[in-house]
This record gives structure tokens, C-alpha cells and sequence, in this order.
């Protein structure tokens, strides 16, 4: 589990929540939370004690929970021949 120290050094490098948590391993989100003691999700109202002025992010916190799934082998001639299948289905040709 990366340590508030070394989100907030990435941060501060001027890397992304996304980029910080990809080179610890962890959520985009899971890496927001450390850094702000905050979830991504707007899940829990801080008082105003709890808040830490951090740089605005572009569409707020939510964006950073639940990202599109990334696969990396994904394959144009693999797409075309699904979708060329599916086609062919719908057709109800085989």
C-alpha cells in the first residue's frame, strides 16, 4: 500500500492522480484518497477541519473512480472479425 509521502511526491513531481497511481500499483481513486484523506467518490462530507486545499481536478474527484477497464490486447483484426461474427449471427448465417 504506497504511502501518503509517495502520492504527494508524485503530485508534486506534477504527475496526475491516474499517473501517480499507475506507478504505485493502485486506483487512480485509491490514490486520490491517500493523498486527500478523502474518497474519489464524494462517499463522506469532510468538516472543515478535514479539508486540504489540493489543485482542482477538471469534473471533480468521481471521474477518478471506476475507469474504463484497459486491455491491452486488444487486437484490430480480433474487433473486425467479432464484429464481422456478429453480423453474420444477426443474419443467422454461421
Amino acid at each position: 500500500m504506497p504511502t501518503h509521502d509517495q502520492v504527494r511526491e508524485l503530485l508534486d513531481r506534477g504527475h496526475s492522480y491516474e499517473i501517480a497511481g499507475r506507478e504505485l500499483h493502485v486506483p487512480a481513486g485509491q490514490a486520490y484518497m491517500i493523498a486527500t484523506g478523502r474518497p474519489a467518490d464524494s462517499g463522506d462530507t469532510p468538516n472543515p477541519g478535514e479539508l486540504r486545499v489540493d489543485a482542482p481536478l477538471p469534473g471533480g474527484p468521481q471521474q477518478l473512480v471506476n475507469p474504463p477497464a484497459l486491455n491491452p490486447t486488444r487486437n484490430a483484426r480480433v474487433m473486425e472479425w467479432v464484429r464481422a461474427r456478429a453480423a453474420r449471427d444477426l443474419k443467422g448465417g454461421s
